[in-house]
């Protein structure tokens, strides 16, 4: 544990919107110590629908500043992070022409109405303003309109009541938790002040300033000391508040569970494309293809007990028979589901609305650390999208504090893995070559999964490990070694994508605990318990092991 007891900035919870302030405020100089209970990235941050998109939906709430700063983030995030975020073309069928309008109208003049379909028309007047708001951080095509013949043609499986469909783009992570460690390494790289410490928590009561540290795993403590506390803690954010002695009601989460389906005749349909549609209670869902099978979400439920978040078996049946509405005649049972997760929406307090209708908008709480000055900032609500515009937020309320400067803009900062990446096939090629000795097909994929930092493992050893052929031995030990990994789930669930390509085996987690365990100096007791660990979580992602909901 960093032996350091007094930083500018505490940031207490590394999901994204923790790990994108600690990078903003690390490159303003600003030392920080960024602490999280778990992994970086492994709550609700490691569970979205792992797009970077403009928020189409949030027009039905008016929500116009947020899908104006959700689109121009997007776009910066296809030129800052190509290496993860890539762009995905998005088709969003109508059942009728006219649909939608009149309640779309009453909600804009303030009159509460509610939308169960969206035709033709409303989805064209949609994607217009969308490509308004694009506009200004130019980054993908316009949209376009698909006539039933051509849907016909390109789309044989949609429901043949289908009329006309929108096609648009927007953005995809294909490794969100990866985007998350980079912008700590950033963070770190750039201030060396600064500093990380997972798997630790708050325990007992402040001591005037003072705060104790625990880590659960060595069961080391510590005290420390900040200027300013920042509360990112998503859902959990009134649960921190309150291991601080501050009592707050800002939250009220929201639950997104998702399915990862393994159909041949689902990937057929999809045509490379994304299915983004309204179902018959009028909620929006989504279908696309996802590490060579397809990802269908999501839910969206009252959590009260954070906690005690799952995939139940009503959201599994709920999300299968969703993707039925837009293809009627493929049919999906829980035989096809091969991974399931879930997470909350650090979402703020509803009170009394429908969960549906609260704002995925962005504000900061503001405390006091009792009997103390000690300014307290709670990170309420965001989303990948706008994370950087959000942290960029925090760091200002943080420097205004501070009374510093900020010493450079992160609007056009390239990410991790994304800097200096060559564009283009030939310059690609190039790269490769110089940087990752491989056979060429290894190499390539070296570079999908790690960008320019593919040049890291160019000297590893490259033999394959059993239960994981594209996966090398020497690729997994450097990961271990360089990417603050302390759990064998770090690796398996976030570091690398082997859960969310469907390669999750026991096979896999003891052959993996063993590379990890001489990487990393686990002794055979230590191993054992990783192992354990391991599989329980694979279990727990596991459609067998999906519950009922509980009663209310």
């Amino acid at each position: 544990m960093q032996t350091k007891s007094h930083f500018s900035v505490l940031i207490i919870g590394a999901g994204i919107n923790g790990c994108g302030t600690f990078r903003d405020l690390s490159l303003q100089g600003i030392d920080c110590l960024l602490i999280e209970r778990g992994d970086i990235c492994g709550g609700a941050s490691a569970a979205p629908s792992r797009l970077i998109h403009g928020g189409i939906k949030y027009l039905e709430t008016n929500e116009f500043r947020l899908v104006k700063e959700s689109a121009m983030e997007r776009n910066r995030l296809l030129r800052n992070a190509p290496h993860y975020v890539k762009a995905l073309e998005v088709v969003f069928p109508a059942k009728s022409w006219f649909a939608g309008l009149a309640p779309a109208i009453m909600s804009y003049l303030g009159f509460k109405a509610r939308i169960k379909e969206r035709g033709a028309l409303l989805i064209e007047i949609g994607l217009q303003i969308y490509d308004f708001y694009s506009r200004k951080v130019k980054a993908l095509p316009n949209h376009s309109f698909l006539n039933k013949s051509v849907l016909r043609r390109d789309y044989p499986d949609f429901a043949p009541d289908t009329v006309a469909a929108g096609m648009y783009y927007e953005g995809r992570v294909t490794h969100a938790e990866r985007l998350g460690l980079e912008l700590v390494q950033d963070g770190l790289n750039a201030n060396p002040q600064s500093a990380l410490n997972t798997y630790t928590k708050i325990v007992g009561k402040p001591k005037g300033k003072s705060l104790t540290l625990e880590d659960s795993i060595t069961g080391e403590k510590r005290d420390v000391t900040a200027d300013v506390i920042i509360n990112a803690g998503g859902a959990w954010i009134d649960k921190v508040n309150a291991d601080l002695g501050v009592a707050s009601h800002y939250m009220g989460g929201s639950k997104g569970s998702h399915l990862i389906v393994k159909h041949d005749g689902l990937m057929k349909a999809l045509n490379g494309r994304m299915m983004y549609f309204g179902c018959k209670d009028g909620r929006f869902n989504l279908v696309y293809p996802f590490f060579g099978h397809a990802l269908v979400g999501s839910t969206d439920v009252p959590q009260k007990d954070v906690d005690d978040a799952y995939c139940t078996t009503e959201e599994t049946d709920y999300l299968l028979n969703a993707v039925s509405e837009v293809f009627p005649n493929i049919h999906l049972t829980r035989d096809d589901v091969i991974l399931t997760y879930c997470g909350v929406r650090p979402l703020p307090r509803s009170d009394g609305r429908d969960i549906g209708d609260v704002s995925r908008d962005h504000s900061i709480g503001r405390d006091v650390l009792p009997a103390t000055e000690t300014p307290v900032l709670s990170l309420i609500g965001g989303k990948w999208t706008t994370f950087r515009a959000f942290s960029e937020q925090s760091a200002d309320a943080v420097l205004a504090l501070l009374g510093r400067p900020r010493e450079l803009s992160t609007e056009n900062l390239a990410i991790g893995g994304g800097r200096d990446y060559p564009i283009g096939e030939e310059a690609i090629a190039e790269f490769l070559k110089k940087s990752v000795p491989f056979e060429q097909d290894r190499a390539r994929m070296i570079f999908e999964r790690y960008g320019t930092t593919a040049a890291a493992f160019g000297n590893s050893d490259d033999t394959p490990i059993a239960s994981l052929p594209g996966y090398s031995k020497g690729e997994i030990a450097l990961i271990c070694k360089n990417e603050n990994v302390r759990r064998l789930s770090d690796l398996l669930l976030r570091r690398t994508s082997v859960a969310m390509e469907g390669l999750l085996s026991i096979a896999a987690i003891k052959e993996t605990a063993v590379i990890a365990a001489a990487a990393l100096g686990w002794d055979a007791k230590r191993t054992k318990e990783e192992i354990a660990f391991a599989e329980a979580d694979l279990k727990r992602r596991s459609v067998e092991s999906a519950r009922p909901a509980k009663a209310a």
